[in-house]
């Protein structure tokens, strides 16, 4: 497939989301989860079918009720696809260090939302966010779900986004739609669409806190799951907030097929799955770098480009020392062009080069070559410190390996928000 070709048919959604893929419906409100009223802390996403269904979750060892369940119900660990009606999210409550009490809950939820929906408790998936070894009630769900149900619209997914926010600043939604170009596929625009919530606690080994992507797209359910590992592992595991693993890591996506309902389902190894996957990491990459960008306490997104390293795997390992280093961040914040804490962080992590062959650039400005200061406009530096988005490039000349990982910067605000977190 001609990348650049189809990267030119792919169109972004106008206030596009988890619910531009038909197919499906959503609703977000309040149920009582937190205590404010005028706060919406209950999802519910509802498939118009039977959906595909995949999802990868966090491998935190302190994983959260809702995932154990979710997981199970898409065939365990070893599996992680099968086909789902509806997924229900709560916030303000993580259900996480809830022993059985919480698996109950989490079992409990599935079957409310299954006798309102109309299907198997199976085909049902849970997520919960908030904070940690609460026991979470089962009152909100018992007067929430069929709230929700009823309420539930095409234009519920900006309400469902908005929903599922815990200290993200605003809600995080993204979609593109693309006409396929392959031939059994010939008059079928299909759309993928998503919502992401996470703002701290962020450094995903598996996808991001809270992720629903959707689709309408023909797809079997363990093609879909290829689809999104691979998407993830670019994408949302390439994000790093304050490097800590949440409890509750859940990234889901469905596939209605509501776009082709008499075609085949797409397969991989064809040009239509070549389609479905780059718009699906489109989509994907888009809610990451959101997640960056809205980091608790954050001013600005930083990329962070590493190339040179002897191995793929070396430059990723690179690039999240450069990521995660607090004095990188919060050099950012002071808008101090200070590349020795990248060189630092470079000379930590473990991976081979020399010195000497090692150039960086911040924001486009050279300010290493060879291991070496290289003079610079502080002015300038100082001046560019004031768009939205700081890059660091750093080249290792050490071999072809790269990586990309998305970040931001460490301010005092991330202080307040975590040393007031239960309060």
């Amino acid at each position: 497939m001609d990348i650049d070709a189809f990267d030119s048919k792919l169109r972004a959604v106008p206030d596009g989301g988890v619910t531009s893929a038909r197919g499906f419906t959503a609703c977000g409100l309040h149920a009582g989860f937190r205590a404010e009223p005028e706060r919406a802390d209950f999802a519910l996403l509802v498939a118009d079918e039977p959906a595909s269904a995949a999802g990868v979750f966090t491998t935190n060892r302190f994983c959260a009720a809702p995932v154990t369940v979710s997981r199970k119900h898409l065939g365990g660990a070893e599996r992680g696809w099968g086909t789902v009606r509806a997924v229900a999210v709560n916030s303000g409550n993580a259900n996480a260090a809830t022993g059985e009490p919480g698996l109950a809950v989490a079992r409990e939820t599935c079957d409310i939302v299954s006798q309102v929906v109309g299907c198997e408790p199976e085909q049902v998936l849970v997520a919960s966010t908030g904070v940690i070894g609460q026991q979470l009630d089962i009152t909100p769900f018992e007067m929430g779900v069929p709230a929700a149900f009823e309420q539930r619209s095409r234009a519920g997914g900006a309400a469902f986004a908005r929903a599922i926010m815990t200290t993200d600043t605003h809600p995080k939604e993204y979609a593109v739609t693309y006409e396929s170009g392959v031939l059994e596929y010939v008059g079928c625009t299909f759309t993928v669409g998503g919502c992401v919530k996470g703002s701290g606690m962020i450094m995903p080994n598996m996808a991001t806190m809270i992720a629903l992507i959707t689709t309408d797209a023909p797809v079997a359910p363990s093609t879909l799951h290829g689809i999104l590992t691979a998407c993830v592992a670019q994408t949302f595991n390439k994000v790093t907030v304050d490097s800590d693993t949440s409890t509750n890591d859940t990234c889901i996506m469905l596939a209605s097929g509501a776009a082709a309902v008499d075609a085949e389902p797409i397969c991989e190894g064809t040009e239509a799955y070549e389609e479905l996957f780059y718009a699906v990491s489109v989509v994907c990459e888009s809610l990451a770098r959101a997640i960056a960008a809205d980091g608790e306490g954050a001013s600005r997104l930083i990329t962070v480009n590493v190339t040179g390293a002897p191995t793929d795997d070396d430059a990723d390992t690179c690039a999240r020392a450069i990521a995660n280093s607090p004095l990188v961040k919060t050099a950012v914040a002071g808008h101090d062009c200070n590349w020795g804490r990248i060189a630092m962080a470079l000379g930590k992590c473990g991976v081979a080069f020399d010195q000497r062959d090692v150039a960086i650039d911040i924001m486009g400005i050279p300010v290493c070559r060879d291991g070496l200061t290289v003079p610079f406009d502080e002015a300038e530096a100082s001046r560019r410190f004031e768009a939205p988005e700081i890059t660091i490039w750093a080249d290792l000349g050490a071999g072809e390996g790269e990586a990309t990982v998305w970040t931001c910067d460490l301010t005092h605000e991330y202080i307040v928000i975590n040393g007031d977190y239960r309060t």
